[in-house]
């Protein structure tokens, strides 16, 4: 053999004993012997203690899974027991995480390629005290030293595929979010399918979509506190989390309970380092919708008890800000259902919520709580401060302003049917509410009334202190035989009722709003009907005695009823309001204080023909709104309506109200006679008793 060859062959067999010897150490090495510098090192970088306190080993194993030649490479295995990790030093608390042990595997043809590739974290029984303080400070925050500037980045990339874990115990102190919860997890002893919890349809349709879900392997338990309100819940999670593959669904599910608030999830999470597919069927019910602003910061409505059924899907890295959609929802509002589409952006510089809701049902009720109008023990079970005072009828429960400046909205609600009484057909609703920096605007605000429209245009400005509001309603051939569906009188009616308002006002309630109004109402009734039955169905005690005083227990026919009244800082002033019937002219004078609830009103009629009644003197209503005294005054009936025209007092209001004049049914609308007389200035004929 030459001398060349020896020497290669010298060469290679050198090295591949350095080879073997290298291996041999390695796969012998007691790693032990680096703890020390290794939790040093690492306790450098991260500011904080950090310490394998167990024992630490590395096993050389082959990964069948790769394939080829590849699987013939072996990848070393780190297992690391009893570590710790120390919180930063403004914490109270010395440790912040304990794990009895780590285990993971290390690609090493990736290392060639400046990547570390950890395709898979096992946790075993991990414990973690988590705390934030109110100015912000986390202990999962890490502070690292800065680099020098003229510092070139790194080329290494960190590439963890999954984190699987174990039994394990977390608390979060979260001192910004008055939230304290108290965690536990725990095997689940057998695995549960995802299909058993979240049925086969939904099973069926993630695997459709090319991803398998895994089964529940852990149950969760958490108690506490979030946001100053007791919470507690639990569920199950699956036992691997992929942070990397989009085809490893996580299963989630939970009941949780905050307040009064019960959140029922069940679903799966894929890229959880975005949340990139948020994909769950989420439930939701309580006492009042209002209730989720504290949980959520989600402006929404005071409501009755809610309960709703609907997907969730969530993105949370979005160029815009994180999406969040609640769709095909389906529930009830008190006793209205309730079914839609929302969207929730948490773009800046403020969320916005924005979507289209429908009621096929809608109950008048059910809205009452949009201004405080429902009963004292309605509210106290709907969590309002305020309760309405016995001795009042305007609703005196304030508008969260404060809530309207944290969002945006716009959102359009559709009733599709209402159901108030019989005495008062509603037929339907529509509203487009628009909520931008602070002014809440329902634009338009419809309603369907007995074969007519109510349109409204409502502004409310939050910004100012105390609330702005205006309100501007058009009322329009409301039939009255539908208005009252139940008086036979009316049955045979051709008659209307047309109207408008226009209010404006300030408070930061209804009562208030209309305590400082502002405004005109005008109203024209033609072709009714009025009797002591009408009056008991509209409820009305009062009017049961007037109309009573005046005709007695007959029916008697309305050829016009015309008001005309303004509105300055919350007292109501009647220009003009007259009723023309068969037998009577009946004026009617005075005010109502909208500020102190007080009515001081006379009602003077004057006959038509000879002794059509006995009234020989006017009748008044005084008193509070909610329980008004009717009576006779003490003094001589007078010619009211010539008196009025001497002084052209009711010249200018007739000639308004002629512009709500409109044919009934093709037939002449009998208003416009009597105000044409006004208008000329003479009295309508009367002949006196």
């Amino acid at each position: 053999m030459t001398r060349p060859r020896k020497f290669v062959l010298w060469s290679l067999s050198t090295l591949l004993l350095l080879l073997a010897v290298l291996v041999l150490v390695i796969a012998f090495f007691d790693w032990n012997r680096i703890k020390p510098s290794l939790n040093a090192k690492v306790s450098e970088e991260l500011h904080r203690a950090f310490a394998i306190n167990g024992n630490l080993a590395v096993v050389w194993q082959r990964e069948p899974d790769e394939g080829g030649w590849r699987a013939w490479v072996p990848w070393p295995h780190v297992i690391a027991e009893d570590l710790t990790l120390g919180n930063p030093d403004w914490s109270k608390n010395a440790q912040m995480v304990s794990l009895k042990r780590v285990e993971l595997r290390l690609s090493p043809l990736a290392l060639l390629a400046q990547r570390v590739s950890i395709p898979r974290i096992d946790l075993t029984e991990p414990n973690a005290a988590l705390e934030r303080l109110a100015d912000g400070r986390a202990n999962w925050t890490f502070t690292f030293d800065p680099k020098p500037p003229d510092a070139e980045p790194s080329n290494w990339v960190v590439d963890i595929g999954a984190i699987g874990f174990d039994k394990g115990h977390v608390t979060l102190n979260d001192q910004s979010l008055n939230t304290r919860l108290d965690l536990l997890i725990d095997p689940l002893g057998k695995p549960i399918a995802f299909s058993e919890i979240v049925g086969d349809k939904t099973a069926k349709k993630a695997s459709a979509q090319g991803a398998t879900p895994q089964d529940y392997a852990f149950a969760l338990k958490v108690k506490g506190t979030y946001r100053n309100q007791p919470l507690s819940g639990a569920g199950k999670v699956g036992g691997l989390l992929a942070l990397q593959d989009a085809a490893r669904p996580f299963p989630l599910q939970a009941q949780v309970k905050v307040a009064d608030t019960r959140i029922e999830l069940a679903g799966t999470l894929t890229d959880p380092l975005n949340l990139g597919a948020l994909d769950l069927r989420l439930k939701l019910a309580g006492n009042s919708l209002a209730n989720l602003y504290p949980l959520t910061g989600v402006t929404l409505p005071d409501s009755p008890p809610y309960a709703t059924d609907g997907h969730l899907s969530a993105k949370l890295r979005e160029p815009g800000g994180a999406v969040f959609r609640y769709q095909g929802f389906n529930g009830k509002i008190g006793n209205s259902d309730i079914h839609g589409d929302l969207a929730y952006v948490a773009s800046t510089p403020r969320p916005k919520l924005s979507g289209a809701l429908v009621s096929n049902q809608l109950l008048m009720d059910d809205l009452a709580p949009l201004i405080g109008a429902d009963s004292n023990a309605e509210q106290k079970a709907r969590g309002a401060a305020s309760k309405q005072p016995p001795t009042k009828v305007l609703p005196v429960e304030e508008f969260r302003t404060e809530r309207w400046a944290v969002m945006d909205a716009d959102v359009e609600f559709t009733g599709k049917r209402i159901v108030h009484s019989a005495e008062l057909p509603f037929t339907d609703l529509y509203t487009h509410l628009i909520l931008d920096a602070g002014q809440l605007r329902l634009e338009p605000l419809r309603f369907g009334v007995a074969g007519g429209k109510l349109d409204a245009q409502i502004r409310l400005d939050g910004r100012a202190t105390p609330l702005q509001g205006r309100a501007r309603l058009t009322a329009r051939n409301f039939k009255l035989k539908q208005l009252f569906p139940t008086f036979e009188p009316m049955k045979t009616s051709f008659g209307e009722l047309n109207g408008d308002a226009d209010i404006a006002g300030t408070g930061n309630s209804v009562a208030a709003l209309l305590g400082s109004a502002n405004g005109d109402l005008k109203m024209l009734i033609n072709d009714g009907a009025i009797s002591r039955e009408l009056m008991e169905l509209a409820g009305l005690n009062v009017g049961n005695y007037v109309v009573g005083k005046i005709f007695g227990d007959k029916e008697v026919k309305i050829n016009c009823a015309a008001a005309d009244v303004g509105i300055k800082t919350g007292l109501a002033t009647t220009r003009l309001f007259v009723f023309d019937t068969e037998n009577a002219i009946i004026y009617i004078d005075g005010t109502a204080n909208m500020a102190s609830e007080q009515l001081d009103l006379t009602i003077s009629p004057e006959s038509k023909g000879l002794r059509l009644f006995s009234l020989r003197s006017p009748l008044y209503v005084r008193g509070p709104f909610i329980k008004p005294a009717a009576g006779v005054k003490a003094v001589p009936l007078m010619l009211r309506g010539a008196g009025m025209v001497a002084l052209g007092v009711i010249a200018g209001p007739a000639a308004g109200l002629l512009a709500l004049v409109a044919p009934s049914g093709g037939e002449p609308n009998q208003c416009a006679p009597l105000l044409e007389q006004m208008k000329a200035g003479k009295a309508p004929k009367t002949v006196k008793g």
